[in-house]
């Protein structure tokens, strides 16, 4: 168990005397009045004139239908919910829970409580803010009616600090932004009983985040989260009594979270691709906010966003697709609709229209992209063009631990660093392993995360070694899983350049050494040895390959990966594939999965030994190219 310190117990003392008062007396506001729309943010008569004749209205309409008729894009699913529901219940499992004391909610055990998941990602309302949207952009009276009963129905089931919707300080900041792009877009519109409650409610929210950051229990991405809300409600509602306090609070985490949270090459800590989507966009809101209302985005802060849009854009590649690693929750900060692998453009243009630079031409984002996010987000005209650049041959991130290279039409992203920050709890154990694509096709992919609680056995299969294009030996994984978010062992990690690096965990070391021999052909060697006492027993290595693309068997160790790729296994390896390719599985978002081709190799050897396999990208080796 871990120890606390001082400074620690008396926050936790100081926030927990604060959530009593509030159960039992909730903060009040006279008479409470705002703006709408709210001074800072694009004006949504603007907004709607600049989108009316793109595509992305066309698909906003289209969800904010599927809503109306009870459908809700949900994380990876749709689920149908007609039209009256319970705000606490997971509607996956049917576990509904009970509108007592937010700290009595058992919200991490599924059996008493569900899915917190699928209960939170619904009360953060980011589905009513598409609806404002849609009626900005077509003004239908339907949408607003849809807004105001939910609304009413949300403030009846869930008062203030009591039940599942309040046990997440992080949540309470996603419902508290979406109020506000409410309060922006629609205000101006609502029955005027429902206003004064709606904006009772809002400042509890700004209340309860003032006291409730998650300063020692999530000092990651909830923090950020927070702390970005917590400056914006001071920001957009500047009459409001606590409006300077929170400003001041949440600005100075924010600022200091970018410190924190942002190595130097740009990555984020969490060692998770989707993570990082996370945070910039965060920043990006925060920045954007700031520059919105007369300020400037300080040098120090430009230069961390600058590195952390090149380092997503390189994740991205030539395909404007983001490669998955680590956790993806399935969540958004803004606008959580449509292909997943697709919001990391809408970062890379509000990134590019912040920072009123040409990061565009290494980030590959065009006029199109703006769409999503940047327009609602900041009230300058786009400078985006709509050409696109060639990618880099190769970047390597140090302090993530990765390489990306685009060569002969391929994108490679190779994972030679360590886990992520303290317990790890959003890295997966995929040291050493890598991620193709080739032209159009997803080659070996990342299978994803699928699920956090609701099934443990599959919540430690998707992060597991042998999930993961990598490499183990004896079946031992390279790190121990705690509990769902914390890892109890993680590996001791030694680069040795972009694209070799050594691992030792479980008594044994692993180096993985990639080749491009010629630009078409890589070889990927894995060595293995003992730790310690060297013996003769015989070990068994095992590599394993997750396809994106049909698999095609040419040979017991030559496989056809798509339209042309090749694979060449090891000579004398025993390959377990089933007819069509051996059932992996790969999860595209969260609480969604689907089979995936997998090939498992497997050599059995004294250590040391080495196992190695060819990637032929151009299909030219008919045999062992080596």
């Amino acid at each position: 168990m871990r120890t606390l310190s001082p400074a620690e117990i008396r926050f936790r003392l100081k926030q927990e005397a604060a959530n009593a008062w509030f159960f039992v007396r909730a903060p009040r506001l006279v008479a409470p009045t705002a703006p709408s729309p709210l001074v800072g943010l694009p004006s949504p008569a603007q907004v709607a004139q600049r989108l009316s004749k793109t595509e992305f209205v066309a698909s906003l309409v289209d969800t904010a239908d599927q809503i109306l008729a009870g459908r809700y894009p949900l994380l990876g699913l749709t689920l149908e919910l007609g039209q009256d529901f319970d705000w606490r219940r997971d509607q996956v499992s049917g576990i509904t829970t009970a509108a007592k004391y937010f700290r009595r909610i058992p919200y991490l055990n599924f059996a008493a409580a569900g899915d917190h998941k699928v209960i939170w990602e619904l009360s953060r309302h980011q589905h009513l803010v598409l609806l404002a949207q849609a009626y900005t952009c077509c003004g239908e009276q339907k949408y607003l009616d849809e807004i105001w009963r939910q609304l009413a129905s949300w403030l009846q089931q869930n008062p203030f600090v009591r039940g599942i919707n309040w046990a997440s300080s992080l949540e309470v900041a996603f419902r508290a932004l979406s109020w506000l792009w409410l309060q922006h877009l629609v205000g101006d519109k609502m029955p005027a009983e429902l206003s004064r409650a709606f904006l009772q409610a809002l400042n509890q929210h700004g209340c309860f985040l003032e006291q409730n950051l998650s300063v020692y229990f999530s000092p990651n991405t909830h923090l950020l989260g927070e702390a970005v809300a917590l400056h914006a409600l001071g920001r957009l509602l500047p009459e409001w009594p606590r409006a300077e306090r929170w400003r001041g609070i949440g600005g100075d985490w924010t600022g200091r979270q970018l410190d924190f949270q942002v190595r130097a090459d740009g990555s984020h800590f969490e060692q998770s691709s989707y993570y990082h989507v996370y945070a910039l966009d965060m920043f990006l809101f925060h920045f954007a906010l700031e520059k919105n209302l007369g300020g400037a985005v300080p040098a120090a802060a430009r230069d961390k966003l600058r590195k952390m849009a090149a380092y997503l854009a390189a994740l991205m590649g030539p395909r404007r697709a983001l490669a998955f690693f680590g956790d993806d929750d399935g969540g958004r900060f803004f606008c959580p609709y449509g292909d997943k692998s697709q919001f990391g453009r809408a970062s890379l243009a509000t990134a590019s229209y912040l920072l009123d630079s040409c990061l565009n031409s290494t980030c590959n984002t065009d006029a199109d992209d703006e769409a999503e996010q940047a327009a609602w987000w900041l009230c300058a005209e786009s400078k985006l063009t709509a050409a696109l650049r060639q990618a880099p041959r190769e970047q390597v991130f140090p302090d993530a631990g990765v390489t990306v290279a685009t060569r002969s039409g391929a994108h490679l992203i190779f994972k030679h660093g360590g886990m992520g920050f303290g317990g790890a709890g959003h890295s997966h154990a995929d040291l050493l392993s890598f991620t193709l694509c080739v032209g159009d096709e997803e080659i070996l992919l990342d299978p994803g995360t699928f699920t956090y609680l609701s099934d443990p056995i599959a919540r430690d299969w998707f992060r597991s070694t042998e999930a993961h294009n990598t490499a183990r030996a004896d079946g031992v994984n390279q790190a121990v899983p705690q509990n769902p978010f914390r890892w109890a062992a993680k590996p001791e990690v030694q680069a040795e350049g972009g694209w070799a690096a050594t691992i030792r965990y479980g008594g044994v070391t692993h180096r993985r050494e990639i080749a491009w021999t010629d630009p078409a052909l890589l070889i990927v060697r894995d060595r293995f040895a003992s730790i310690g006492a060297v013996t003769t027993d015989d070990h068994e290595m095992e590599q394993f390959w997750h396809m994106g693309v049909p698999i095609k068997m040419l040979s017991p160790v030559l496989f056809q990966l798509g339209a042309r790729v090749r694979l060449h296994l090891n000579p004398g390896a025993s390959v377990a594939w089933e007819e069509g390719g051996r059932t992996g599985w790969r999860s595209r978002g969260f609480l969604s999965k689907e089979p995936a081709a997998t090939l498992c190799a497997r050599l059995r050897s004294p250590f040391p030994a080495v196992i190695t396999a060819a990637i032929d990208l151009e299909g030219r080796y008919d045999r062992w190219p080596l």
